[in-house]
C-alpha cells in the first residue's frame, strides 16, 4: 500500500497585511465531495469575505485550485504548491480574505497566500499513512530506555506501555522494518528481551510521533 502525507487535523491561522486579513484553514479529506463541502461551507460562513480561495489535492484524484475572483495565479496556484510542496494529498485548504482597502499587487497577493497556505498546515500538522507492523515486546525495566531509543531509530513508534512486574510494550513500526529491529533488539539486550508481530495496520500518524 502507499505511504504518503496527509493532514493530522483541522488546521486554521490567519494574519493582517496592510489592513487586509487572511484566515489560512486546512482539512484533512478522503473524497473530492469531500474537499467541495468544505470549500462551500467556507463560502456560506464567510459570504461577507472578498474571496475565499481554495486549493485541494485527492490522493490519486483530482488536484483542483481557484483564485475566487483574485488576479489569476496569485492565489489558488500558489496554495496548491505550497500543499505540493509540503508533501500532503487527501487535503484542503481555503484561505479566506477580507480585503482592507490597500492594494497588494500581484507579489504581494503570492505571498500573502502563500503564508495563509503555509500557516494552516503548520496548525494542521503532518501525519504518515502507511502499513505498520504491530508487535508485542515484553520488557524488564533495565532495558527500557535502550528498547526505546530503538523504537526511534527504526521510525517506530511506541503506541502503549504497560507497567507491571516488566514493561509490557505496543510498538508499530514501518513495514518491512520488524525483522531488523527484533534482531538489534536481540543484540542490544544480549537476547533477554524478545518480541513478536501481532498484526498489521493501514493507518496514519502524527510525524511528530515518528522521530
Amino acid at each position: 500500500m502507499d505511504e504518503y502525507l496527509v493532514p493530522t487535523r483541522f488546521g486554521e491561522d490567519e494574519f493582517t497585511e496592510k489592513k487586509s486579513r487572511f484566515i489560512g484553514r486546512l482539512w484533512p479529506v478522503e473524497t473530492e465531495e469531500e474537499a467541495l463541502a468544505k470549500i462551500q461551507e467556507m463560502k456560506k460562513q464567510h459570504y461577507d469575505a472578498t474571496h475565499n480561495c481554495w486549493a485541494y489535492i485527492i490522493k490519486d484524484g483530482a488536484v483542483r485550485f481557484s483564485d475566487d475572483g483574485e488576479p489569476g495565479g496569485t492565489a489558488g496556484m500558489p496554495m496548491l504548491q505550497v500543499l505540493q510542496r509540503e508533501g500532503l494529498y487527501n487535503a484542503v485548504c481555503v484561505v479566506t480574505r477580507y480585503f482592507g482597502g490597500v492594494l497588494l499587487g500581484a507579489g504581494g497577493l503570492v505571498r500573502a497566500y502563500t503564508k495563509g497556505a503555509k500557516l494552516a498546515v503548520d496548525a494542521a500538522g503532518k501525519s504518515m499513512k502507511r502499513v505498520w507492523t504491530a508487535l508485542y515486546v515484553p520488557c524488564p525495566y533495565s532495558f527500557y530506555e535502550r528498547v526505546k531509543l530503538a523504537v526511534s531509530t527504526f521510525g517506530g513508534i511506541l503506541r502503549q506501555a504497560d507497567f507491571g512486574a516488566e514493561v509490557e510494550l505496543e510498538i508499530l513500526l514501518p513495514a518491512g522494518q520488524s525483522g531488523a529491529f527484533l534482531e538489534k533488539l536481540t543484540d542490544l539486550t544480549a537476547g533477554t528481551v524478545e518480541g513478536m508481530e501481532t498484526g498489521q495496520e493501514y493507518r496514519a500518524f502524527p510525524v511528530e510521533e515518528v522521530t
